[in-house]
């Protein structure tokens, strides 16, 4: 009696058991899954649970060990929570702060992605990776991983160039990027509607009134970068779609990885650039 010879695997995404021959996993979407490049470990760390959370988790906190490591001695150590651990601003220009003293004189247009991998200061990225542990599962779930990674990454830009607009001089931290994941999932809320849409729009609605409200008491707030940010994520939102409407395409997949591909060679340059200037 024939039979037909089915090889299984599992998707590098969801981790649920489907067919080699699968062109689109039934379960959660992606295309191609049996594909040696989507099986390739490091790859499948991307694509499994909570991947892409972790790894900005781990760059944010890596370039921030690194502003401090470039001169040690100005680092912040005062009583102040505010100042402590501060790294010192030529740090922070050389590994690539922006604004309009950075991009205007310097014509340095990359740190518009590489200033939402700094921070000033050790509750500056406490409270900001707080918030992107709190938040980020909720826009992955609902947008996937190629379009998360879209909204996080020209969202912050977004959010840089509207306070590059504004006149901020020098800025940075991962907050713009933080309020475009916001404004998609606001929209998302909106778009979709009933119990659950409307539950997420109230409880993502509080998270940015919050934020506006924290900008406008405590001073040196970047408010620019925030609303650019919650504008920037909120239209890519619409552009992109969420995983309800229809799922994530080769477009999508595309696009986030030359997101990833042009973070990681403007971290690198940061990088060189950082240590070059110090040891030289």
């Amino acid at each position: 009696m024939a039979g037909t010879n089915r090889q299984s695997t599992l998707c590098p995404r969801c981790r649920r058991l489907i067919s080699s021959d699968e062109r689109l996993c039934p379960y959660c979407g992606l295309t191609r899954p049996a594909s040696p490049l989507k099986n390739n470990p490091l790859v499948r760390a991307l694509f499994g649970e909570g991947g892409v959370i972790k790894y900005l988790l781990w760059t944010n906190i890596a370039m921030f060990l690194l502003s401090i490591l470039l001169n040690p001695r100005t680092i912040g150590l005062s009583l102040n929570p505010l100042t402590f651990l501060s790294p010192d601003s030529l740090s922070l220009l050389r590994l690539g702060a922006t604004g309009t003293i950075p991009i205007d004189r310097l014509g340095r247009w990359w740190t518009l992605v590489s200033a939402n991998y700094l921070h000033g200061g050790i509750l500056h990225i406490f409270f900001n990776m707080m918030a992107l542990y709190q938040i980020a599962p909720l826009a992955l779930r609902e947008f996937g991983r190629y379009r998360f990674i879209i909204i996080y990454t020209l969202g912050g830009i977004g959010g840089f160039y509207v306070s590059y607009l504004a006149g901020v001089t020098f800025t940075i931290g991962a907050s713009a990027a933080l309020c475009a994941l916001l404004g998609a999932v606001i929209y998302y809320g909106k778009s979709r509607g009933g119990v659950y849409g409307q539950a997420i729009y109230r409880q993502i609605g509080g998270w940015a009134l919050g934020i506006l409200a924290f900008g406008l008491l405590v001073p040196g707030i970047n408010n620019w970068g925030h609303g650019g940010g919650f504008a920037a994520g909120a239209l890519l939102g619409l552009a992109l779609g969420y995983n309800e409407k229809y799922p994530e395409n080769r477009f999508h997949g595309l696009l986030a990885f030359l997101c990833i591909g042009l973070t990681l060679l403007v971290l690198l340059w940061a990088v060189v650039i950082g240590v070059y200037y110090r040891v030289s």
